[in-house]
């Protein structure tokens, strides 16, 4: 197969996103550095739990547009979809984007496309321009770089893909002109023209801003439960006002945008983002405080009936109906949890995944009848019909 695309980074992100150029009959090429993952996409196969996913991947690889590899080959447009961790104090790390870029120099030609979709700290997509002219300065002028964050939500990532609108921004308006070309042969959204620093801001403004509301609703949410008030009940209510819309609170915040990107705002402007911070420190201290709330639980149950508790810790996803565990809160809780065990017995649900490294699950159905203290991490929707008997302890951080 001779790829027309090349994807760099098969995730939760790029083997939707492959999935979805290839079912459209262009020949992709998705590289990633893990050979399982290569192996099971070959075999029409996928390793993330997405909706719809299974049968695209199966259909494109079967039908011969989809292949995966370890190494890139020569291709006409290059997308990077790699991931963008922490290194030291919650600083960005863009080293992934790099080796991919570095990996894809040799390989590029005049009137190719470079777009970087990974979340990116502002300049990242400069930086790489500089990388590659420094390299190969016979390019400059000769390919076209932009930067498209995605904007879509796990657990509908196939839907979102197509019917979101998508902001590009290339170096020069050439460049933004020709990647929105490329996208509108599989984009339904409208697809917004600027330059590649904003566009690389945007991303990290969308999620800062979910994460500065929640802030808010897991704010109050402690408030409400020292003066005794149902947070549940109080924010139905106070949305009734025609221009209130307060969130749900829940155990913190997780998952690969919204738990990581305002860092990245916040580690390069520390004095501007105010806001930003506080929003992350208050969403981060939720989860300590949730963890706090189910030691206190188990230390009365003890008090209380002269035995230790046996406790359900139902999920650790970082948000409902996936297996995502990326930053996840619940996890967070049920590893502080069990760090602070004293022989108790605990049971850890998760009914996306079926087995986990470091934890032993336990069905849920099995786990509501033998603990005592059943706490809500995350609202599946296995949990939200359960029949939980009248004398369990409940503790419900998620609105189940």
């Amino acid at each position: 197969m001779n790829p027309e695309v090349v994807i760099i980074g098969l995730g939760y992100i790029g083997l939707p996103t492959s999935a979805l150029i290839a079912s459209h009959g262009t020949n992709v090429l998705g590289v990633d550095i893990n050979q399982s993952v290569v192996d099971t996409i070959n075999q029409g196969e996928i390793h993330i739990v997405e909706p719809d996913l299974d049968k695209i991947v199966s259909k494109a690889v079967s039908n011969g547009f989809f292949k995966a590899s370890t190494k890139p080959t020569s291709a006409n447009v290059y997308l990077i979809v790699v991931p963008t961790p922490f290194k030291g104090n919650h600083e960005p790390d863009i080293s992934f984007v790099k080796a991919a870029t570095k990996g894809i120099i040799p390989l590029l030609k005049k009137g190719d496309l470079y777009i970087i979709e990974s979340t990116s700290p502002i300049g990242t997509t400069d930086k790489m321009q500089q990388l590659i002219f420094a390299s190969r300065p016979e390019l400059e002028g000769a390919i076209h770089i932009a930067y498209c964050p995605e904007r879509v939500l796990p657990g509908n990532v196939m839907y979102e893909l197509v019917e979101n609108d998508r902001v590009i921004g290339g170096v020069d308006e050439t460049s933004t002109q020709k990647v929105i070309s490329f996208y509108k042969k599989y984009v339904k959204g409208e697809l917004h023209a600027t330059n590649a620093r904003t566009a690389e801001m945007c991303k990290l403004v969308e999620n800062s801003c979910r994460d500065v509301q929640i802030a808010f609703a897991n704010e109050l949410s402690l408030i409400c439960d020292k003066a005794d008030i149902n947070v549940w009940e109080l924010i139905n209510l106070a949305n009734k006002h025609p221009r209130v819309n307060i969130l749900q609170p829940g155990c913190g915040v997780g998952g690969h945008c919204i738990a990581v990107d305002p860092y990245f705002i916040v580690s390069d402007y520390p004095i501007e983002s105010k806001i930003i911070g506080t929003a992350r420190e208050v969403n981060n201290y939720k989860s300590f405080w949730c963890a706090e709330k189910i030691q206190n639980e188990k230390l009365q149950f003890e008090l209380k009936h002269g035995r230790k508790a046996k406790t359900a810790l139902m999920g650790l996803a970082f948000k409902p109906n996936i297996d995502d565990l990326r930053e996840s809160p619940a996890k967070y809780i049920a590893q502080k949890v069990l760090q602070n065990s004293n022989n108790e017995e605990h049971y850890i649900v998760e009914p996306n995944i079926d087995t986990h490294s470091v934890y032993k699950l336990t069905d849920y159905k099995e786990a509501i009848v033998k603990a005592d203290i059943i706490v809500f991490l995350v609202a599946h929707k296995e949990f939200l019909s359960l029949n939980v008997s009248k004398n369990k302890i409940i503790l419900d951080f998620c609105g189940v």
